[in-house]
């Protein structure tokens, strides 16, 4: 927007800006003008959502995405401000959430390993050859992960998943690197022996 010219009315202050203020801005004006956090909902809202209907259904993912939201305004006051990116803090909050359902996230992935594969149209040959080995390989990968460690499980999906490095899953959860790359081993290695003779993908492999 050009210097001087008028806002359209709604419009957010720093709507000049086309990235907007980081995410520790927007959490620390949100203190004096509890609006300002909505932005930040706006901008994280679908990644969330998205993580959490992996791992628990579309059905169950609005409710558990709306409340980790109200739980990270209820604690905003806590933020690290030196972190500009609030995505792994708002995901470990959702992964709390996510815990509090631990028998609806086993329910899911019974769901999901019994549930019929989506097939490409007939005549793609090795597309359907993929989607009926993927499909094969679900009951074993969906049984995996509802037998992992709960600790063990949060770390490797939110690796997987939610696509967060190491120290960016260390941060979400409050614990060291080296807990999270240890939980992940062990996740990793469950995973694959219930995969053997599957070819893995790479979130699959992640």
């Amino acid at each position: 927007m050009r210097a001087g010219a008028s806002r359209l009315p709604g419009t957010p202050p720093w709507a000049d800006d086309a990235a907007g203020p980081d995410d520790a801005t927007l959490i620390r004006r949100s203190l004096a003008d509890a609006e300002q956090f909505a932005h930040l909902y706006d901008r994280h809202a679908t990644a969330l959502h998205r993580y959490a209907a992996r791992r628990l259904g579309a059905e169950a993912a609005e409710d558990v995405v709306a409340e980790a939201f109200l739980a990270a305004f209820r604690v905003r006051h806590r933020y690290d401000a030196s972190r500009p990116d609030a995505r792994p803090w708002l995901l470990g909050i959702l992964t709390r959430e996510v815990s509090r359902r631990r028998r609806a996230e086993s329910r899911h992935y019974r769901l999901l390993a019994a549930a019929p594969p989506d097939l490409p149209h007939a005549g793609h040959a090795d597309d359907v050859a993929a989607a009926v080995t993927a499909h094969a390989a679900r009951a074993p990968l969906a049984t995996a992960l509802a037998t992992l460690k709960p600790a063990d499980r949060d770390v490797l999906l939110l690796v997987a998943w939610a696509d967060l490095t190491y120290q960016e899953v260390a941060d979400a959860l409050g614990v060291p690197v080296g807990t999270v790359r240890s939980r992940l081993n062990r996740a990793r290695r469950i995973v694959r022996g219930a995969l053997t003779g599957f070819p893995l993908t790479t979130a699959e492999e992640a």
